[in-house]
């Protein structure tokens, strides 16, 4: 064809998350991937801190709801309110998430084909034991008003526990939390790690997917896959940001087909963690615990991976 490949349509990806000026995490771990992989974005920054909390120091302005919804209104005034995804992450307010949810399903009447993804970040176990790190009154929030309009989630095993009421001890349990958290709307539910007793033995981390499409004809298709990935001894902030992005933009590409966007995600995750842990020991000098300046995700230096990942974590159909 003249004029080499035909252009791909433009796919544009609203985010509502937080912003650092110095490091990754948030719309700062997330934007970079997107734009690497084609997409547009337009960022709205949930906060402006100076540095994840994390560090020993951090300052910094909150967005509230009222000032969320005014941006929203700009960009509504101007005609320019057109999404095909919306992206979501760390959020401590109900207030400033209830809006969230307003705009998602406005901009779902704007567009019907859009698809948001959301990670519904609450907590997490440290050793066995859950935990939220956010206000409890977020979770019914989360469980009545965002799942519900979300298509696609990332919560890890104690966040789908919290939103099922269900605990989870073996992988059976796993499906079936999946299946309910499906009822509730997603038809992409992927529970980014868990403390299931991974086949390959203790040095992995276990994480599952599962999607469920709904044929013309009414009839269900559930396509459910289980990932192993090496686990990563050191503690990154940014890691769930950056995964929630890359599964947005490689299901976008491979949408019927959860194994290979998994695939693409994980190994990309795991090509980022190994340069970062890599180059921090380096920074840290021998014997030294690298700090969380040292820690910071290898976005720039990893473009390649993100761009076109080596498949180096395979995922199994169940």
């Amino acid at each position: 064809r003249a004029g080499g490949a035909a252009m791909e349509p433009e796919c544009r990806v609203l985010s509502i998350q937080s912003h650092v000026v110095r490091g990754y995490v948030g719309n700062k771990a997330a934007t970079f991937p997107l734009q690497v992989l084609g997409f547009e974005v337009d960022t709205v920054n949930s906060v402006q801190f100076s540095n994840h909390t994390g560090y020993a120091h951090w300052k910094g302005q909150v967005l509230n709801s009222d000032e969320l919804h005014e941006l929203y209104e700009g960009l509504k005034l101007n005609k320019v309110n057109r999404y095909d995804y919306v992206l979501t992450g760390y959020t401590r307010d109900t207030s400033f998430l209830a809006m969230v949810v307003d705009i998602v399903q406005e901009l779902k009447q704007q567009n019907s084909n859009l698809v948001y993804v959301c990670d519904p970040v609450m907590g997490d176990k440290w050793n066995g034991e859950g935990s939220m790190y956010v206000p409890k009154d977020l979770l019914p929030v989360y469980r009545d008003k965002v799942v519900p309009v979300a298509d696609i989630i990332t919560p890890n095993q104690f966040e789908a526990e919290l939103l099922t009421g269900r605990k989870i001890y073996t992988e059976k349990d796993a499906l079936e939390v999946m299946d309910m958290l499906h009822a509730m709307g997603p038809e992409t539910v992927v529970i980014t790690s868990s403390d299931l007793q991974a086949p390959l033995g203790n040095d992995y981390l276990i994480a599952l997917g599962s999607h469920r499409k709904t044929k013309a004809d009414g009839t269900r298709i559930t396509q459910r896959i289980r990932m192993e990935s090496p686990k990563v001894d050191a503690v990154f902030v940014g890691t769930g940001d950056l995964f929630a992005a890359m599964l947005l933009a490689w299901t976008h590409k491979h949408p019927n087909n959860l194994k290979v966007a998994c695939e693409k995600t994980v190994s990309a995750m795991q090509h980022v963690l190994q340069r970062t842990i890599k180059s921090a020991k380096v920074q840290a000098g021998e014997g030294n615990k690298p700090n969380s300046a040292q820690l910071e995700l290898r976005m720039v230096q990893s473009k390649k991976d993100i761009e076109n990942p080596e498949i180096i974590v395979k995922a199994t159909v169940l």
